[in-house]
C-alpha cells in the first residue's frame, strides 16, 4: 500500500518537483503549480490532476481506488485511495498529473 512518502518519492523522479502545502495540507508542485495534494477532509484521499476524459474513464472502471466528490464535479482532478491503488498505476497517474502542470520546457526534458 503506497503512502504519501511513496507519492513524494515517485514525484521526486520528475524534474523540478517541490514539496509544498495547499489548503494547509501536504502538496506537490512543479513550477509553482500544484498537481497533487493529500486531502485531510472527511473523504480523504490523494487529489491528482487529470483530464476530464481520464477522470471519467477511471470512475467508470469501477475500481474502488478512484472516486470523486461533488466539490470536484466538472474539474480535472481524481481522488485516489492510497490503500487500494495499484502502485504502478499510481506512478503513471502522478506523472500524468505532473505533465498537466509542468511547463513545456520540463515536459520536453521528460520526453513529452
Amino acid at each position: 500500500m503506497p503512502t504519501w512518502d511513496d507519492v513524494v518519492a515517485f514525484a521526486a523522479e520528475l524534474p523540478e518537483v517541490e514539496e509544498s502545502t495547499s489548503y494547509r495540507t501536504p502538496a506537490l508542485k512543479v513550477a509553482g503549480k500544484g498537481f497533487a495534494r493529500l486531502r485531510t477532509e472527511a473523504e480523504g484521499g490523494l487529489m491528482l490532476m487529470c483530464g476530464l476524459d481520464e477522470k471519467e474513464a477511471l470512475l467508470a472502471s469501477g475500481d474502488p481506488a478512484f472516486y470523486t466528490t461533488p466539490h470536484y464535479d466538472g474539474y480535472g482532478a481524481i481522488l485516489v485511495d492510497l490503500e487500494r491503488v495499484d502502485e504502478d498505476q499510481l506512478r503513471e497517474l502522478i506523472e500524468d498529473a505532473w505533465r498537466i502542470k509542468a511547463p513545456a520546457r520540463l515536459r520536453k526534458v521528460r520526453g513529452g
